[in-house]
């Protein structure tokens, strides 16, 4: 695989909120590989105000259509909720305990086989908890 694309959950564009992955005020889309970093855009979460809260099967398939044809590959915040297992059919999901997503992004970089390796597994695939 050329590249990831990866989605941080954020409030601010440089670190993880403490809320669910669905509940962030933003989306901040990355293309990523072994070597490159580039930031696409921003996606404002619309559907984390809506009546649908958690563990709500609209609500994972509003967030998915938030980004459905950006080619996401991966989701990254410091927690999910039980949508976690509606998203990992479709997406990579990865936790990560770093604060500020340029760490994150490192730890992406560092991961990319094994991260790749998770994707391939298409809709079996399982989450990835990278917190230290």
């Amino acid at each position: 695989m050329e590249k990831l694309v990866v989605i941080f959950a954020t409030d601010n564009g440089k670190s993880y909120m403490d809320r669910h992955f669905g509940d962030a005020e933003y989306f901040d889309l990355y293309e990523i590989n072994q070597g490159d970093v580039h930031f696409i855009k921003r996606i404002k979460n619309v559907i984390s105000n809506t009546e649908d809260k958690h563990v709500s099967e609209q609500k994972a398939v509003g967030i998915a259509g938030l980004f459905k044809n950006d080619g996401v590959h991966v989701l990254v915040s410091k927690k999910f909720g039980a949508n976690i297992n509606k998203m990992k059919t479709k997406f990579v999901c990865i936790l990560m305990n770093e604060q500020h997503i340029s760490d994150s992004v490192k730890t992406i970089q560092q991961e990319y086989d094994r991260i790749v390796a998770e994707w391939d597994n298409g809709e079996s695939r399982h989450y990835l908890n990278f917190k230290k």
